[in-house]
């Protein structure tokens, strides 16, 4: 009955492509670019309320149905600080939480426009229990709006992780999941009900570190003394009247009235989105490719299984590993930026990932990491061994750690009348990952397996950071940092944004400060015949069952703990061997 819906579902599925999609993507590739006229006097603007990924889609078909990404995003503001035709940026402020990591690449970018004459207006329709990130992508701005009526809420910064320990005891599952080591907190969501003292310690540390910073910004935009920006925001919420009068924002209006204020000081220039923007080609003294993963570090090409998960980020090695190995013969590239945005994954795919950039590296080219919202685990061991590694002061990034196991899921069975049994031929480990509990010699054998992959991310760890192993060992108990701690650990060399990275890897290629860059991005052109293609690949895969629970569970807790939920579910029962990997964290 499964298969027969699973088919009916695919059929259905490639219907909708061959009859609705491909008949619109084929009129839509004959109509003109509708690319408009070149502006003069133009605002950029930028909608904060966007849902970026943070890279450009990685195959052609995600393209078609993809948004810019805030790569793009970060690239086309840069330009913008020296394009004459640009005058300023007209900014749509999040209400809720866009992630303190993405705030401060926002601020710098916004600073380098400012420092280059160029006006920032922002507009909020309120700042909605969001934690500070979403003001503080704006605080530098020239003129921050604010809609009558509404609300400004920035008492704080909290970090919420979901557990499934008491929900696994319902089911009767045993997590069978072995760690290393006690901050390797992957492992206790399965188990727990709540946070244990280590990594309550972790959290709460990374809390602080993200809200210090944060207000350090936000009181330097406004020129505020620190400590009295503290206690202003604590204090919140405001209603927007009251933050006029507190000097959190400038002026209260409407959405349409900041925006005329916008064309009016760039002498009545138009609006133009950031995503019409093309800015002008410029050759630099040097070539900086950018190559990145974010998601999931997975095995494979990362190919969508089902028309649901097109669009869906996800790290895959061979994908990345074959973009980064495409660059070693290429002489045309100077240096590499890799970027990445990961909370990890797969330990072999982690791996093969790793051993891509030791390859670039040894054709010659120097290889800066980018660190992203979160570059942590997994994400951490395909950085360790780049020359360079640069990550906001707000990154998650660490937890050098790993843990590995499965769910039991005999006992739940038994509960609803299904009886697990089995026939075991060879080794006592042969029937490690069935339905039932390990048994004795099972869990030594998984645990050592796991202390190898522990040992050789360590001095993975310890060789690309020049560290003594015992001093790794030290940190490496699976602990996440902020980018701000990890760089007084020397796990990071610098912090700063995607440009700064880019700077780097241009000064370590061999070139000056101020010469000007050319920027390589590998951008996916969408094709009806890549969708048709997908079309069959729906047409035998199955549904997603990890969307499915996301959809299930989002009215009743939201979107982003419904996807963390169902991101913990996936986890071990997708990779039952050794994973890297850090559970995601909901920033508010």
């Amino acid at each position: 009955m499964r298969t027969f819906l699973l088919t009916f579902l695919g059929g259905l599925a490639a219907l909708l492509v061959f009859f609705v999609l491909l008949p619109l993507v084929l009129i839509l590739s004959f109509m003109p670019s509708g690319e408009p006229a070149p502006v003069r006097n133009a605002v950029l603007e930028l909608d904060l309320r966007n849902g970026y990924p943070d890279q450009p889609a990685s195959d052609s078909v995600s393209a078609l149905f993809s948004q810019l990404s805030f790569v793009e995003v970060l690239l086309r503001l840069n330009a913008a600080a020296d394009d004459p035709n640009i005058k300023g940026v007209f900014v749509r402020a999040s209400e809720m939480d866009l992630g303190s990591s993405r705030a401060e690449e926002l601020r710098e970018a916004f600073l380098r426009l400012k420092a280059k004459d160029k006006f920032i207006i922002a507009h909020s329709q309120g700042f909605l229990a969001s934690g500070p990130s979403s003001y503080r992508a704006v605080s530098t701005a020239d003129e921050i709006w604010m809609q009558p009526g509404t609300s400004f809420e920035t008492p704080g910064i909290t970090f919420e992780t979901l557990f499934l320990g008491r929900a696994m005891n319902l089911v009767h599952v045993t997590p069978e999941i072995e760690q290393f080591y006690e901050f390797k907190n992957a492992a206790d969501v399965y188990k727990r009900q709540s946070y244990s003292p280590a990594h309550a310690e972790a959290m709460t540390a990374l809390a602080e570190s993200v809200w210090s910073h944060s207000i350090a910004d936000i009181a330097a935009d406004r020129k505020v003394d620190p400590a009295a920006m503290r206690t202003l925001l604590e204090a919140s919420p405001y209603q927007s009247e009251k933050a006029q009068e507190l000097k959190l924002v400038d002026k209260l209006g409407w959405p349409e009235e900041a925006a005329d204020a916008a064309k009016q000081r760039a002498s009545g220039g138009e609006l133009l989105s950031i995503a019409d923007y093309t800015p002008r080609r410029q050759r630099g003294q040097a070539v900086i490719a950018v190559v990145g993963g974010e998601g999931d570090i997975v095995t494979g090409g990362g190919e969508n299984s089902d028309i649901l998960s097109i669009g869906s980020p996800v790290f895959a090695s061979d994908r990345v590993a074959a973009e980064l190995l495409d660059l070693v013969d290429d002489e045309t590239v100077n240096a590499v930026v890799f970027r990445i945005d990961s909370g990890g994954g797969s330990a072999t795919a982690s791996d093969q990932i790793w051993r891509a950039v030791k390859r670039l590296q040894e054709s010659g080219k120097k290889v800066v990491v980018s660190m992203g919202s979160v570059a942590a685990s997994g994400g951490y061991y395909v950085a360790a061994g780049a020359d360079a590694i640069v990550a906001t002061r707000s990154t998650i990034t660490g937890s050098i750690g790993v843990f590995g196991g499965k769910f039991a899921i005999a006992d739940g069975l038994r509960q609803i009348g299904i009886d697990p049994d089995e026939v075991r031929v060879g080794g006592e480990f042969a029937s490690a990952y069935s339905t039932e509990k390990l048994t004795n010699g099972q869990r030594v054998k998984m645990v050592e397996g796991l202390e190898a992959v522990y040992t050789r991310f360590t001095g993975l760890v310890s060789d690309g950071r020049k560290l003594p192993i015992e001093r790794v060992r030290e940190i490496a108990k699976g602990r996440v940092w902020s980018g701000e701690e990890a760089q007084k650990l020397g796990l990071v060399d610098q912090t700063g944004d995607l440009i700064d990275a880019i700077d780097k890897a241009k000064v370590l290629a061999g070139f000056k400060p101020e010469d000007r860059a050319t920027i390589r991005l590998k951008l996916h052109e969408a094709s009806p015949l890549d969708l048709l293609r997908q079309a069959m690949v729906t047409a035998k895969a199955s549904s997603s069952g990890e969307l499915q629970v996301a959809r299930a569970l989002a009215p009743l807790v939201g979107e982003d703990r419904a996807a963390a939920l169902a991101a913990q579910l996936r986890q071990v029962t997708r990779d039952p061997g050794a994973n890297v990997w850090s559970p995601p964290i909901i920033e508010r």
